[in-house]
């Protein structure tokens, strides 16, 4: 209960917690960062560290005078998710079927199965799409590789959505987080940020719904 507690305040804090990161570690926070990022991506058992709000709160601190370049920032944390997705894939591949024999709180076989809904509606534009809607992001790339999606059609998909997510998050952030507005209610703006990226998830669920 304890870890959820801590969980809900980092959320929804996310732009002081990184403030005291970035205070005490300055231009290692870079690292930092891409570790999160790397995690977030690359390995199935941790969808539920923040990845948009993440983002969009670091390129809001990468102002004039903060020890984050948002341009360095952008190059690194691209790597981090295109490098994180890779070897999530890898590990799908290598798992394979055996995946959907475990059922426990972190690799759910819901999940995959929900993923796995994602390409057969979406192709393989699905890693594209993934990127933007948290808990599919981690699952995605896994998926891919369980279903054994060639590599080189796979890693075409991973580089343009890995970009594209974290250009628009930090330059987002960049761009806006430090209008008073958004400064003042960053709470706001980051359940604002994580209702709209499952806002795809509750729609099908809804529809779902209507159908039956």
């Amino acid at each position: 209960m304890e870890l959820i507690y801590y969980l809900i305040d980092l959320f929804l804090h996310l732009d002081k917690h990184l403030f005291e990161v970035v205070s005490n570690y300055g231009f290692l926070t870079h690292f930092i960062l891409f570790l999160i990022i790397f995690c977030e991506t690359g390995l199935v058992v941790t969808p539920f560290l923040p990845g948009d709000s993440l983002l969009f709160a670091a390129g809001a601190l990468a102002h004039e005078g903060s020890p984050l370049n948002v341009h360095f920032l952008f190059v690194l944390l691209s790597i981090a998710a295109i490098i994180g997705d890779s070897i999530n894939y890898s590990i799908g591949k290598i798992i394979g079927t055996k995946a959907y024999s475990y059922n426990n709180r972190f690799i759910k076989k819901e999940y995959l199965d929900k993923t796995h809904e994602f390409y057969e509606k979406y192709g393989g534009i699905t890693i594209i799409l993934a990127r933007f809607v948290p808990i599919v992001r981690t699952f995605a790339p896994f998926v891919a590789g369980i279903g054994k999606m060639t590599y080189s059609h796979f890693i075409s998909y991973n580089i343009i959505g890995g970009i594209l997510w974290v250009a628009i998050f930090i330059y987002g952030g960049y761009l806006f987080g430090n209008l008073p507005f958004v400064k003042n209610n960053f709470s706001i703006v980051v359940i604002t940020i994580i209702f709209i990226s499952f806002l795809p998830g509750i729609i099908k669920l809804v529809q779902h719904k209507l159908k039956k």
